[in-house]
């Protein structure tokens, strides 16, 4: 299993970071908002422990981007000092999946942590997106179009997420550039250089590519069938 912790507290996060570590898991740090965003949006993490009195970006925040602006279904846990009904509310409307309150057990958040990746591992077994000649397996990073698999690097496959997620919408640049950097700045015709090695993968044997891109506005995945 691999995790994230975003955790502003040295003591708390070093605690979850050893005890996980210890137990045979692959474990990152961010003690901030911003940075564990970059980090949620640029790795892939099986689960999430998040605190919600970070500094830079807060927790609620941080989820709501997860989940609204990048699409992110990972399994978020909150973990976090504040134990009125309110914040546990709230937390669950941004998209948090679980909450525990501190001060905490450790065996009980690896438990829990264990508990969220076997739902979402059987929530996305069978969730293919499947759009006229294009299947995507989020569960597998796995693309075959025209019944031909098709390799693509990771942002590319952020970006194919983010068209497939409103087929025949049009995503801005800002839009996307925002799913497949995040809050990094891409560096200028980053977008431009990906989308074109999106399209030219996705080039059926008939020289048609799915991927348009709509003068001055972005681009779109053009769904053929009704």
């Amino acid at each position: 299993m691999r995790v994230l912790i975003i955790e502003d507290d040295l003591d708390i996060a070093t605690n979850l970071y050893d005890h996980l570590e210890l137990r045979g898991h692959q474990v990152d740090l961010a003690r901030d908002g911003l940075s564990g965003l970059h980090l949620a949006v640029s790795e892939k993490f099986d689960v999430i422990v998040l605190d919600l009195g970070l500094p830079g970006l807060g927790g609620l925040s941080l989820c709501s981007k997860l989940r609204q602006e990048v699409c992110s279904d990972v399994p978020v846990l909150v973990l976090t000092a504040r134990d009125l009904l309110d914040d546990k509310l709230k937390a669950f409307d941004c998209g948090a999946d679980d909450y525990l309150v501190k001060p905490f057990a450790l065996r009980e958040v690896e438990a829990r942590l264990n508990a969220l990746v076997r739902r979402h591992s059987g929530r996305v077994s069978d969730r293919r997106i499947i759009v006229d000649d294009l299947v995507y397996d989020p569960a597998s990073l796995t693309v075959q179009f025209e019944g031909r698999p098709v390799q693509l690097s990771r942002k590319c496959l952020r970006l194919l997420e983010t068209l497939l997620s409103g087929p025949n919408r049009v995503f801005s640049r800002a839009d996307l550039e925002h799913s497949a950097w995040g809050e990094e700045q891409p560096v200028s015709d980053s977008l431009r250089s990906h989308m074109h090695m999106l399209r030219r993968a996705l080039t059926g044997s008939s020289g048609f590519s799915p991927i348009e891109n709509v003068h001055g506005v972005g681009y779109r995945f053009a769904k053929r069938s009704a």
